[in-house]
Order: C-alpha cells, then structure tokens, then sequence
C-alpha cells in the first residue's frame, strides 16, 4: 500500500472513531429508577389512600388521585419509559412540571390511556395534541420515548417536542405558546379505579 493510501486509512480510521464516540456519548442513558425503591422521588398531593410502590421492578400508582415526582428537574432531554395502564385506567407521563405539588394542571402530560372513559389516548400531549384511537392495549407493557428540545423556528426559540411509542415517531409539536419551560418528570396516579406501572426509566439531558 502506497502512503498516501496509509494516510488515507488512518484519517478514515480518526473518522470513524469520532463518530462513534460522539454517538456513544450522545446515548448515554441515566437510570431515575433503581427498579427496588422509590429513592428521591417525591409524591406530590393525594392522602393516605393514594399509593405509590415499587412491587417486581417496577413503580406502581394505585388509590386515589396524586402525582410522583423525580428528584430533579429538566429542560431539554431525551426521556424513555416503559408503562403499563390497566384496563379502563388512566395515567400521564408528565414532564416540565415546575412544582411537585401534585397538580394534574402544571407541566406537558403525555397521556396514559388505552380504555378509559376519557378517550383522549396514549401519545397525546393532552391540551395540546390528541390521538382518538388506541395505540397500545391495556394491560400490556409499551415505551414512552420524548424527544423535548427548545430551538429555533422561524426566528422563534420553541419547545420541539417529539413523541414515540414503541420506537415508532407520532409526531413532532412545536409549541408556540412556550407552555412550561424547564420542571420535574412525573407520573400521576388518575383515580381509585387506575392502576399504572413504570420501569426503566431513563434520561439524557441535551443542551
């Protein structure tokens, strides 16, 4: 091989590893959950009959109404779950909440819902966004994948909020009213007749 061809390869090389390493940072998930306790995480309204446990890996939400908050608060992110609603029941997965004071009102919800009589369902940004057919069964485990990123749009700086179910995009809802700016994840527990389950919850944070 003549040296040229070597200096062409080695530069190819330095590419390639580049990419792969700004990849590999670009998906750096960070675990909310250790899949045994409730560590951080804050309930936020309800009483003594609304729930929040860890049972077999996962959070359960039972009883009456409240919200769970994470320990922390966020603005641009990538943010996945996996969730479970029960039959009839009803959940959100909120994010950019600025207070945990279990307010359902406070923060963008996507909404938890295959079966409920509100049938506004899973993959709505509820207020904002609404998806009319069921996407997922109840009962049954499915991803929760957001996309939430302030940028440009048309000389506007706006949340972009991106929303998957099972790895497949819905849609991509650029906010203009600039609703919640930077707040908590939450999951909220709807009602005594609601049960919701996470796990694997995880974040990057973007700039």
């Amino acid at each position: 091989m003549k040296p040229y061809q070597w200096a062409r390869v080695g530069l190819w090389s330095l590419v390639v590893t580049g990419l792969t390493a700004c990849g590999a940072q670009a998906e750096e998930w960070v675990s909310l959950f250790d899949g045994k306790t409730l560590s951080g995480w804050t309930k936020g309204g309800g009483n003594n009959g609304s729930h929040w446990e860890v049972k077999d890996g996962s959070i359960v939400g039972t009883g009456s109404a409240s919200m769970l908050y994470s320990p922390k608060t966020y603005k641009n992110f990538k943010y996945r779950a996996e969730v479970k609603i029960n039959d009839h029941g009803n959940s959100g997965l909120y994010f950019r909440c600025p207070a945990p004071n279990g307010s359902f009102s406070e923060g963008y919800e996507a909404q938890i819902d295959s079966t409920h009589s509100d049938p506004i369902r899973t993959g709505s940004i509820y207020g904002f966004v609404h998806v009319y057919k069921q996407l997922v069964p109840a009962d049954e485990w499915f991803t929760y994948e957001l996309e939430v990123v302030d940028k440009d749009w048309r000389g506007m700086v706006i949340p972009h909020i991106t929303v998957k179910i099972n790895g497949e995009i819905l849609f991509v809802y650029l906010d203009r009213t600039k609703a919640w700016k930077e707040g908590h994840f939450a999951f909220q527990q709807h009602d005594p007749g609601s049960r919701v389950e996470i796990r694997k919850i995880e974040v990057v944070e973007l700039p």
